[in-house]
């Protein structure tokens, strides 16, 4: 990519008597906002190895018809809904969180109601419409939410004053009230600031938080951006490997103890080097994490790839993930980011391990099915028998710059991990047609999928969509919420 834009600005720099200073630097703007906020940087150039973690089944098996699922439309009129909420208060509403500073709530009778539950539109950083990763990206309510009306956000801010200089943005971890006086509303005045962290770029900015079985928060943050983790922000090391930041972690904290909060005592780097704050490291833009919701609580945290493979991680206390020594189960040169050299370390800089994906496959520029892995949820529901106990996960599209999102179902066999396509049998060519962009669970663990007909935040494209039984008519939609045109 640098390459390329270094090629154009000759080029402009050499005929600026014909396309004019102003208009180069527009163009050079333009093609560096294009090619950085194609999200998650891409390789042209075809591997020949054939390594994989899992045996993959492929997307479509010749002469074989794909397993199918049915979605039923549950909401519409978002901008751009990256995940959808249950508070487990006994209410049955399910909150909707727009990146465009937005939270909906949609009630219990499946009405989405016209009163914003919280508006940050004020508080977040002004978003590019044609592709941003900045926004209002993260909800989790408090394991007590339904006593104490506590939750808690993580949104992109301007930057702060004291960041480092030339920084993108700083991202916030807050925690906020219900009003006194409307449970479907949050009270603006309570927030207070959890943790800043300042971002050098604006991309793998992770986003997802949710509580844990242990009553603790967790916060997936990338690597600060930019691309093969180098560049301004990054160490030598990158940030995905170095212990003294907290980009490219999993952050776990305790918010029920200190000011504002306190670490578990268990936490790896509790009175060693490293930031105490960190559960686990070594990931790149960990975009969508998610516990199971039964049985061992396993941990998926999907990391999504630099330029050739996706992959999804069962991540547990300490574990250092790779990245940027590896991309999924294989060696990375941030230099040659598209020719993963033959060798490379298997250990950390502490000597520590360095744990391998349960499953990866091909980025779509690496003649693959996808270009960025989109986290789910184990379905622990009840209306589809057949998917019970298997990781249900997606891919933002099939292609750049056109909304053909993949869904996925995964599951393991004596500890070894595959997965396959999901047909969508009541939609057009048996796909969903529209960019993915995130998945939600509900109380009762049915899972929901988050799309929209738009590559960035621009638009009231954004539809929820329900995941139910391949043979299921779903009723005649009711209360779908139209965007005012003000908004």
């Amino acid at each position: 990519m640098e390459a390329m834009i270094a090629r154009l600005y000759s080029y402009l720099n050499f005929n600026k008597g014909v396309v004019g200073v102003r208009k180069a630097s527009i163009i050079i703007l333009a093609l560096v906002m294009i090619l950085a906020m194609i999200p998650f940087a891409c390789a042209t150039q075809h591997m020949e190895e054939e390594t994989t973690t899992v045996e993959i089944v492929p997307p479509v098996e010749p002469g074989e018809p794909l397993e199918e699922i049915g979605v039923e439309l549950v909401a519409e009129g978002f901008t751009s809904p990256l995940a959808f909420v249950s508070p487990e208060d006994g209410t049955g509403r399910m909150f909707v969180v727009d990146q465009a500073g937005l939270i909906w709530v949609i009630d219990g009778e499946g009405r989405v109601l016209e009163e914003y539950f919280l508006d940050l539109r004020g508080e977040i950083v002004e978003l590019n419409p044609g592709f941003d990763e900045r926004g209002l990206l993260g909800l989790a309510f408090h394991p007590n939410f339904r006593q104490n009306g506590r939750f808690f956000v993580h949104y992109s801010a301007p930057l702060r004053v004291g960041a480092p200089e030339g920084w993108n943005h700083t991202a916030v971890i807050a925690e906020f009230g219900v009003s006194k006086d409307d449970s479907n509303a949050a009270d603006p005045a309570s927030e207070e600031i959890i943790l800043q962290i300042d971002q050098p770029h604006f991309n793998h900015n992770g986003g997802h938080i949710t509580f844990g079985p242990d009553g603790y928060l967790y916060i997936p943050l990338g690597d600060g951006g930019g691309a093969n983790d180098v560049g301004l922000g990054h160490p030598d090391i990158g940030n995905g490997q170095d212990i003294t930041t907290l980009l490219g972690s999993i952050l776990r904290i305790d918010i029920d103890q200190g000011n504002p909060y306190t670490i578990p005592d268990d936490n790896p780097f509790v009175g060693e080097e490293g930031r105490d704050e960190i559960f686990a490291y070594g990931l790149r833009n960990p975009y969508r994490s998610s516990f199971d919701a039964m049985e061992d609580n396993e941990f998926f945290v999907a990391d999504v790839g630099q330029a050739l493979w996706e992959e999804v991680n069962i991540v547990t206390n300490g574990g250092n993930y790779g990245w940027n020594i590896k991309e999924g189960t294989h060696c990375f040169d941030p230099e040659n980011p598209e020719q993963p050299p033959a060798e490379c370390p298997s250990v950390g800089a502490q000597g520590e391990p360095l744990l391998d994906p349960i499953f990866e496959y091909r980025n779509a520029r690496n003649e693959g099915i996808g270009i960025a892995v989109i986290g789910g949820y184990v379905y622990r529901g009840e209306a589809i028998n057949d998917l019970y106990g298997e990781y249900i996960f997606g891919d933002w599209s099939r292609v750049v710059g056109e909304g053909d999102g993949v869904v996925f179902a995964a599951s393991s066999s004596n500890e070894e991990w595959g997965f396959r396509e999901l047909a969508i049998s009541n939609r057009e060519n048996q796909r969903m047609g529209l960019f993915i962009t995130g998945f939600g669970q509900d109380a009762d663990n049915e899972l929901y999928i988050l799309t929209t007909e738009n590559a960035g935040p621009s638009g009231n494209t954004g539809q929820v969509y329900k995941i139910v039984p391949a043979d299921y008519e779903p009723a005649e939609a009711e209360n779908i919420k139209e965007k005012r045109d003000e908004r």
